[in-house]
């Protein structure tokens, strides 16, 4: 199948006048997605009540949707499931893993990694004491820091600043030849490239839905547990719905069977309908066509940046091989710049302490809003419209 841009575009709502360059911290409205959540609220909350459950299939909504995303990582069927947030998921797979390898004590991370992983894998660490530690290194270093005495990687594949892309066979290889598991963290890998989960054999992944999977703000959170493991990996979180029989509520727990045990609360069911209506659009796209086009849009974009704005330092990898769906660029005055072209119509984030974000999303991105993004972009700098005081002043989400 070859993926028709126009039609997937044609899909979201894009605001008049606005070029967006945010998708990969926040995906836009799938047209789609109103109506869905909308029936989800009148004819099946407002119509079936609690019997919803059954009618409308709410209880086996994580699976189903889980199926659906697994498509796009490189999954098995039956290996995905829905639900909470990704910390939470971050903490259920670390938990697992560490008493998968109940000899060694030792989560490897690296410094780039989201600092919300990195707080989690800590948090987890303290509780458990008896010499369990995290142990960080600089994102190149990943690699050969894989001893005999680490447990589990902790790793997201695309670094959230950068765009920097570990090598996932080669570190998940390296990783089960020195007996450690894997986990990786798909946030900015799910819906931005080609990740093939089953294929390098990983152990377990997690990722977020409303960044490339246009699920909306909160959207929930995914989890993946090899085949392999299925059957052994016990939850630390034993919520109610990751029992094998919910409903006998026995007061002891007993794992549900393969990935289902990874549930643990009610499921988010009309944010699950609205990334229902986001994955319909991606049941318009073939993988290899996105990350094609994801690489000439980026590379478009480098090149017309680094010609119009040599006051700008490319801080992602040269290399689009090397990079995620997104490209940073570094200024002293990052944020006030970004908060420039926000006010012109071009939607980017800032990460401190000075990246310019900016994420490249094919469904919707064209040609066209790269070249007007340089344009206002290289405006921006050459008239230094960022120097005013009302973009210097840092909001709350930045």
């Amino acid at each position: 199948m070859t993926t028709d841009f126009a039609a997937t575009r044609a899909a979201f709502v894009l605001p008049e006048g606005i070029i967006y360059l945010d998708g990969n911290s926040l995906g836009p409205l799938p047209k789609a997605a109103a109506a869905r959540v909308a029936e989800a609220v009148e004819a099946e909350w407002g119509q079936m009540l609690i019997t919803g459950w059954n009618k409308a299939g709410w209880m086996d909504q994580p699976a189903r949707v889980g199926d659906r995303i697994a498509r796009l990582i490189g999954a098995e069927p039956g290996t995905v499931v829905m639900g909470d947030t990704l910390s939470i998921k971050v903490y259920q797979a670390l938990a697992s893993a560490l008493e998968m390898n109940p000899t060694r004590r030792v989560i490897l991370s690296d410094t780039g990694n989201f600092p919300s992983d990195l707080y989690m894998a800590d948090g987890l660490v303290r509780t458990l004491g008896d010499g369990y530690s995290l142990r960080t290194v600089a994102p190149e270093e990943v690699l050969d820091a894989i001893d005999e005495t680490v447990a589990v990687t902790l790793i997201t594949e695309v670094d959230y600043r950068t765009g920097r892309k570990h090598d996932m066979a080669a570190i998940t290889a390296r990783a089960h030849a020195m007996g450690a598991l894997t986990i990786w963290d798909l946030a900015h890998s799910a819906g931005a490239l080609p990740v093939e989960l089953a294929g390098v054999g990983a152990d377990f992944a997690v990722g977020c839905t409303y960044k490339y999977l246009n699920s909306g703000p909160g959207g929930p959170a995914f989890i993946y547990v090899a085949p392999r493991h299925a059957e052994v990996a016990r939850p630390a979180l034993s919520g109610w719905l990751g029992h094998e029989s919910p409903f006998a509520f026995d007061l002891g727990y007993r794992p549900g069977r393969g990935v289902e045990r990874m549930r643990v609360g009610t499921p988010p069911v009309l944010q699950l309908a609205a990334l229902e209506a986001a994955l319909d659009v991606w049941d318009m796209t073939n993988m290899a066509d996105v990350r094609a086009r994801s690489i000439e849009l980026t590379e478009a974009f480098i090149k017309g940046v680094e010609a119009a704005c040599p006051a700008l330092t490319l801080a992602s990898p040269r290399d689009p091989a090397s990079r995620g769906s997104q490209v940073s660029f570094r200024h002293p005055e990052g944020y006030a710049i970004m908060q420039a072209l926000i006010a012109r119509g071009v939607i980017g984030d800032f990460r401190a302490p000075d990246i310019l974000r900016f994420g490249f999303t094919p469904l919707y991105t064209t040609f066209d809003d790269v070249t007007a993004a340089v344009r206002i972009l290289a405006e921006v700098m050459d008239k230094s419209l960022w120097d005013r005081p009302e973009y210097k002043t840092k909001a709350r989400v930045t």
